[in-house]
């Protein structure tokens, strides 16, 4: 695409037109100010500078430009942010090379809007269906089935394919987004693939239809429920259903609740438990954790308490804790799914997802509830939980449920160890791959350690005058701050430095609009006392190698020097 394309999107929106749609501001002294879209709060820390063309949040530490907002609000790519933005600055992204990437662009653009039409089209005909009747058979309201756009698929063979292709769209188009199917034996004879069906649209994370999954209404219908192809834009390793609205509701309440199927989904959000979202006919993969991970690190599962539900629970809480997250489970009723819960006793299902435990003190419960023989209690204990506690990343972790497992079964803690080291290496040692807590991949795909180096006391202090230069530029504040660095340091500041948007934004919410000139007298006092003290250490030191090396005019010329230190620490109560 362009080089100018970025430039020409931030020209025509200014950081407070993008953050502003989805957070309220007002004006705070150089910032615009309100509460942050991802943590909670009640006190506003998230500040958004005009000038710098950037946001910092001050209570979760998140920050960046208009770019990485929307990539975390909505939770796109860079690719998906620049569409976005495009389309609201009115910008055209322009394609270099091939024309293959500009056709291949268009083709997507038109499977999205024939999905669009597809859906309001199902929509149109719910209105008196059988459809409709079952949807608040199962309890959910008019409100509900409106908002997450529940529609209906007749039940004759070619109804929709006759009415969007009399609307422009090809047999082709048709068959790419899986809204279709070519007969048996019947070439060139095509029909509608959802036929009597409950519809329900399945969206990415930027709210787009990209898929369906529709209900059977007849009770003799073999495929109960049916999904949608893979397609180009319809990948059910990546899509998870009604992430595009609960996306918002997993940062708040810090994190994803996965259930089984779409009326769990809508169920739990018509109960006011807006961070469920669900697989959409696939088992849980990479890419589904890596989603969710954008979100939030803690994932509560919510599964059916059947066998296969609690198999499906344990193969999908081991992935999880292997790429990071931490994992809770929510105990179900025998028989009962969310959805029939919530819709009985809502208020049930809320206490058990308050009391879900962590996922290996859950099995060893459930275990323990169903296996009457120790024996076989020990057997299912070493198949299921041993490999979660195997798959945690901290030591620390990993030692606190070797315990719980060793007192449940009423072992040795050395026991469990034991078994653990018989356990196959994990799949990502097996391939050479760190484990996820040694390091992370920046956006540049640079590998960076998590935990920063530590910075003196000097250091964080000289950022936080620099800041004020740099927030400040002309100012008698700036001048005046510039000359103290240069008496304190006996250097001058580089105007080359460049500090950080969190110091920034510290000195611009510290200072106001318009700081007078003794304003960062605390701050220059603390710098340099810091740098004082600094200097103290050091000469300690010196001190120190020179009487371990015998050397008497060494000797005294380093407690000179730290006499003297000594008493200007004095003077800052050091």
């Amino acid at each position: 695409m362009a080089k100018d394309t970025v430039a020409e999107i931030k020209e025509r929106l200014s950081i407070q037109d993008i953050v502003a749609q989805y957070v309220k501001l007002k004006r705070a002294g150089k910032s615009l100010v309100g509460l942050c879209p991802f943590h909670k709060e009640k006190t506003p820390s998230f500040h958004v500078s005009l000038e710098r063309g950037s946001w910092h949040c001050f209570g979760c530490g998140l920050g960046g430009d208009g770019f990485s907002f929307i990539e975390k609000i909505e939770g796109v790519d860079f690719k998906g942010a620049l569409k976005i933005l495009a389309e609201k600055a009115g910008v055209t992204i322009e394609y270099v090379g091939s024309g293959a990437s500009r056709e291949d662009s268009s083709k997507k653009d038109r499977l999205r809007a024939l999905l669009s039409r597809a859906s309001e089209w199902y929509v149109a005909k719910l209105a008196g269906s059988s459809a409709e009747a079952y949807a608040k058979k199962r309890g959910l309201s008019d409100k509900t089935i409106s908002a997450w756009r529940l529609g209906y698929a007749p039940e004759a063979w070619r109804t929709l394919l006759e009415a969007l292709t009399a609307e422009g769209f090809t047999i082709a188009e048709l068959l790419s987004a899986g809204l279709i199917k070519e007969a048996d034996g019947k070439q060139g004879t095509y029909y509608d693939r959802f036929r009597n069906r409950l519809m329900f649209p399945i969206r990415d994370s930027a709210g787009r239809v990209v898929a369906f999954t529709g209900r059977a209404l007849a009770a003799d219908d073999l495929a109960k429920y049916l999904n949608s192809p893979e397609t180009e834009l319809y990948h059910k390793s990546e899509i998870l259903f009604g992430i595009d609205v609960a996306k918002d509701a997993i940062r708040v309440r810090k994190f994803t609740m996965l259930v089984e199927g779409q009326i769990d989904v809508i169920h739990a959000h018509q109960a006011g438990f807006e961070n469920a979202v669900a697989l959409s006919g696939t088992a849980l993969s990479e890419k589904h954790l890596a989603l969710m991970k954008r979100y939030s690190d803690n994932l509560m599962l919510v599964l059916d308490a059947d066998p296969a539900g609690l198999v499906a629970t344990a193969r999908s809480a081991e992935l999880a804790i292997r790429h990071g997250l931490r994992v809770k489970a929510a105990r179900l009723p025998a028989g009962k799914d969310p959805a029939d819960l919530i819709s009985e006793d809502s208020k049930d299902f809320a206490k058990r997802v308050t009391n879900a435990k962590p996922i290996v003190e859950f099995f060893l419960a459930e275990l323990a509830e169903r296996e009457r023989d120790s024996h076989q209690l020990m057997r299912s204990v070493e198949a299921i939980v041993l490999p979660l506690i195997s798959a945690m990343p901290s030591p620390m972790e990993r030692e606190h449920f070797i315990q719980s497992t060793a007192r449940a079964l009423a072992l040795s803690g050395e026991a469990v160890r034991e078994s653990l080291k018989r356990l196959p290496a994990s799949p990502e040692l097996q391939r050479g791959e760190p484990k996820h807590s040694e390091s992370i991949v920046s956006s540049n795909n640079v590998r960076r350690d998590i935990t920063p180096p530590a910075r003196s006391a000097r250091d964080i202090r000289s950022e936080q005058l620099l800041a004020v230069v740099h927030a400040y530029p002309n100012t008698l504040l700036a001048k005046r701050t510039e000359s103290e660095y240069s008496r304190i340091t006996e250097a001058d500041m580089s105007p080359s430095d460049v500090p950080s948007e969190s110091a920034l934004f510290k000195a611009e919410q510290t200072f106001g609009e318009d700081p007078t000139e003794d304003a960062a007298d605390e701050l220059l006092r603390a710098f340099e006392e810091a740098v004082i003290r600094e200097a103290y250490q050091e000469a300690v030191m010196t001190l120190r190698r020179a009487e371990a090396g015998g050397d008497t005019v060494a000797v005294h010329t380093a407690q000179t020097a730290c006499a003297k230190l000594s008493a200007r620490l004095s003077a800052f109560g050091g």
